[in-house]
């Protein structure tokens, strides 16, 4: 389902985000920048060794990533150009500065995107498989988040693509989206 945001479109999409093309994939990292499972191991899987190997090389430099920050490599064999690498809260009880770092997930891989010229860059729902954020309140902290980007003057992205595993996280980003007063768009 798409949704017209200020110039920019937003999309939902029911899927596996390592088959939708996309200028930047945003990807569901660990501090540690390792890899892992998830969203992470379709990936690298689907990237392959290239993207671990950037990653060895971003790791010499700045030992982790921090969360609610990000870092970018290639994308080696995925439909895409840059891969950026954002670590998401852990849930505890939503009292811990969850919402914040979340958002900043989000904040920080839409800059890096437009950073490296992206026009469109597609999200996994961060932190809420592993992570333990609930999807409800995790959904509208990115919507939120991306709407709110999108409608800087300075934004170059023209669209954003949540890709969602499984019928529940689609169903509830649409919700939210419908929620926000975002405007359908029927073509």
């Amino acid at each position: 389902m798409e949704f017209t945001v200020h110039h920019a479109i937003l999309d939902l999409v029911q899927g596996d985000i390592t088959r939708i093309p996309a200028d930047a994939i945003v990807n569901a990292a660990n501090s540690a920048l390792a890899g892992g499972g998830g969203v992470d191991g379709a990936i690298h899987f689907a990237g392959g060794p290239s993207i671990m190997a950037e990653l060895d090389t971003v790791r010499s430099g700045i030992g982790h990533c921090p969360t609610g920050d990000a870092v970018v490599t290639g994308a080696g064999n995925l439909p895409s150009k840059h891969v950026i690498h954002t670590v998401g809260p852990i849930y505890r009880d939503g009292t811990r500065g969850e919402a914040g770092l979340l958002a900043s997930c989000y904040q920080r891989s839409l800059q890096l995107a437009q950073e490296r010229g992206a026009e469109t860059v597609s999200f996994p729902s961060i932190s809420t498989g592993v992570y333990g954020y609930p999807i409800a309140e995790a959904a509208n902290v990115a919507i939120k988040t991306v709407v709110d980007h999108l409608g800087q003057h300075d934004c170059s992205i023209k669209k954003v693509i949540f890709v969602l595993f499984g019928t529940a996280a689609y169903e509830i980003h649409l919700e939210t989206a419908r929620k926000a007063n975002l405007l359908e768009r029927t073509s």
